[in-house]
């Protein structure tokens, strides 16, 4: 009688749509009564209860209706997954539990949208809606198939500025009013949502008080029981996501995304317990990519800032990611977003051959809106499992929604992938955007012994590309006029050494340092401690480029923007107090002092005069008059 009472509900929702016969017989399988009563009703708490994952996709196909499925808790081993298959098959133990022949997705289908840095704004939401209805079609045409989907934010949910100018100065990134509109937006794809923390999601300074409290409003609106997420999406095949979880406790700029050690140390685990050899598929999606990824980054931008890399300021824990890809071959694609920039570059993606990036392609996601993205394209992402492999397309929002497939991957056993890129598109042209120069053994520009002045033959100018490796190991370079470090391990930039200003007309050299004493035989193989220093011809001054505490060279110039929103409202603050007492036609040059300082001095009076101080607290300011 349940069985009975259960397929005539099924009917009678479905009786208006004849393509949907064959399903209602389907999701009968395994359901109670009461479940699909509750279905039939619309019931918005879908996922209390507990159905195959394929039955909700498939109903919420069928009806018509949007369900919001939260994502699965953190797991650790396999058995938790939330339609975990340990069968040979996927979508036939799910849909065809009593009929011999069932038109079915091919194992590997799935279809899932990604989007890039969304920095929503309530008073500008057209190009949002635009870009909903370029996936809408594709999302319900997978759903009418019987295909598994999903969407999967990349974070940057808000606008970092004030989206009410005239009464508040609050950012509106990382509020509950912020993260409110992103669940709603979010939702309204049709199909389950996942999304991850970007450098501006817990940037609710003056709504929160701390990281902790930010991070919990952020995980309870969007229904996370953690930053983390991890789903399956097809046999055998997992959505895992990891988000940035520090803002203010941030040591330098607040723009670099962090993965906390909870995170990593999870990651870490899941992948070696869903390994290759098994047949497991593992698909990733980070705010920023990983070092080593390969992906164009901006030398202008993200190079100088130090907020490039996942954990980028982070020297040990920055390449543990690309470590984790290395070692495990189940890590099949990589998605991340945070540069702004759209798909038309060859470095947009990047593959395995070669490159030591195990067996991982890595892809940039764009931006959904003309007002966030840095070269006027406007791109999201597609990936669609096949039979075979993956399809990774792009979306082009300024043309309508047009769909582009840019990448075909084909799995030729658990441990390698043949690659076949798409044919050349007429969006594609190299010449015209941002770069950052990647060192290369073979590229012709490096100087293998560095000693003496290197740039002894004339100045440097934007123009120079070469490199170097130092005495301690570090490698820096010079790219568009200024020297940058590079990553030992991967060459990826790090960050910049010697601003545009200060290299410009000087000479670069490398010398021995005044300490390395004298050597016979084999103990002059034993590097000797090198300086880098600048200097002018014909001028007595010369700079030494002291590397920092750690041993790196890049300057971490950009401090937490928590920090330096306070101290610039002091000095308005400071401005509007001396204009009160003295007018408002005085225009009062307000300087700031600050600690800790930086010298090699080793006290603060002189060791034989403490009347006398070695150093001063003076004012400075640092920056370039405009």
């Amino acid at each position: 009688v349940v069985a009975d009472l259960k397929c005539a509900l099924g009917l009678c929702i479905l009786c208006s749509r004849p393509a949907q016969h064959k399903l209602a017989s389907r999701l009968c399988a395994g359901m109670t009564a009461l479940q699909f009563l509750l279905l039939a009703q619309g019931a918005s708490a879908l996922h209390v209860l507990r159905l195959p994952t394929a039955h909700l996709r498939s109903a919420a196909a069928a009806m018509g209706e949007i369900h919001r499925v939260p994502a699965p808790a953190p797991v650790s081993d396999s058995a938790s997954l939330a339609g975990d298959m340990t069968g040979v098959t996927y979508y036939e133990d799910k849909l065809c539990v009593e009929e011999e022949e069932c038109e079915l997705p091919e194992e590997g289908e799935f279809t899932v949208a990604i989007l890039g840095d969304l920095h929503l704004d309530p008073r500008k939401m057209e190009d949002y809606e635009t870009g909903r209805g370029h996936f809408l079609p594709i999302i319900e045409d997978a759903q009418r198939r019987g295909v598994a989907t999903a969407l999967v934010s990349l974070g940057d949910l808000g606008e970092s500025k004030s989206v009410d100018p005239e009464n508040t100065q609050e950012l509106f990134a990382g509020t509950t009013a912020c993260h409110e509109l992103a669940a709603g937006y979010l939702s309204s794809f049709g199909c389950p949502y996942e999304v991850i923390g970007g450098n501006h999601d817990l940037e609710g300074i003056d709504e929160f008080s701390t990281d902790e409290a930010n991070l919990e409003a952020f995980c309870r609106i969007h229904h996370k029981p953690t930053m983390q997420f991890c789903r399956q999406i097809a046999d055998r095949t997992l959505l895992v996501g990891l988000g940035s979880t520090v803002f203010r406790t941030a040591k330098y700029t607040s723009h670099e995304v962090t993965v906390d050690d909870e995170q990593l140390a999870w990651f870490e685990r899941l992948v070696s317990e869903h390994p290759s050899e098994e047949g497991w598929k593992v698909f990733v999606f980070t705010h920023a990519p990983p070092i080593g990824s390969g992906l164009r980054v901006l030398q202008e931008n993200h190079v100088v800032n130090g907020c490039c890399w996942l954990n980028h300021n982070d020297a040990q824990s920055s390449k543990n990611f690309i470590e984790i890809v290395r070692n495990n071959p189940s890590i099949k694609a990589w998605f991340s977003g945070h540069f702004h920039l759209s798909h038309d570059y060859e470095d947009s993606i990047t593959f395995p051959g070669g490159s030591n990036r195990g067996s991982c392609v890595f892809a940039q996601v764009g931006c959904m809106t003309a007002r966030s993205t840095r070269d006027g394209k406007r791109h999201s992402r597609i990936v669609k499992g096949t039979k075979d492999g993956f399809e990774i397309c792009t979306i082009n929002h300024k043309k309508g929604g047009e769909l582009r497939l840019d990448a075909t991957v084909t799995y030729d056993d658990a441990s390698h992938e043949s690659i076949v890129m798409a044919h050349p598109h007429e969006d594609y042209d190299h010449d015209l955007w941002f770069q950052a120069y990647t060192p290369a053994q073979e590229d012709g520009c490096y100087i293998s012994s560095p000693a003496g002045v290197l740039n002894a033959d004339g100045t440097w100018d934007e123009k120079t590309v070469c490199w170097w490796h130092m005495s301690d190991g570090a490698v820096l370079g010079v790219h568009d006029g200024m020297i940058i470090e590079y990553d030992a391990s991967t060459l990826a930039p790090l960050g910049m050494v010697v601003s545009k200003d200060e290299l410009a007309g000087r000479k670069v050299a490398v010398i021995d340092a005044a300490l390395n004493p004298p050597c016979d035989g084999a103990e002059c193989d034993v590097p000797k401690e090198q300086a880098l220093v600048l200097y002018d011809d014909g001028d007595e001054g010369v700079t030494v480029v002291q590397p920092n505490e750690d041993g790196s060279y890049w300057r971490k110039i950009v401090r937490n923007k928590m920090h330096r929103m306070r101290e610039q409202r002091r000095v308005k603050a400071a401005a509007k107090w001396f204009k009160d007492k003295y007018g408002d036609d005085k225009d009062p040059e307000v300087l700031s002092s600050w600690g800790p300082y930086t010298s090699t001095v080793g006290q603060v009076y002189r060791k034989n005069d403490l009347a006398l101080p070695a150093i001063s607290t003076r004012a400075l300011d640092s920056s370039i008059p405009k």
